[in-house]
């Protein structure tokens, strides 16, 4: 059975991998229409600097022709799932200019 410690580690592991994930969804989301995850990232945090983990999981996307398609409120509600609603709210205007050309 596992310790109080170990459960702890084990929810804070998960959680971060499924951080991780939801921050592929979003550079990959950001590739497949031709935009720079960072410099969206940091029109939402300006103050924050480069995000460790975006540099991270960008080394795992795949270019635009190799990729699924994603849709776009699945990024969206991926951002707002993780608490990432400045970063949810840059991306829904990159939709709507996508959408109004």
């Amino acid at each position: 059975m596992l310790s109080k410690e170990d459960k702890d580690r084990q929810v804070i592991e998960n959680y971060q991998e499924n951080e991780k994930m939801m921050i592929l969804v979003f550079a990959q989301w950001c590739i497949n229409h031709d935009l720079d995850p960072e410099q969206l990232y940091e029109e939402a945090y300006p103050n924050q600097g480069k995000n460790k983990v975006l540099l991270e999981v960008l080394e795992n996307t795949v270019s635009k022709k190799e990729s699924e398609e994603i849709d776009d409120q699945l990024v969206i509600q991926a951002l707002q799932l993780f608490g990432n609603d400045d970063l949810a709210f840059i991306v829904q205007k990159e939709i709507e200019k996508r959408e109004s050309k």
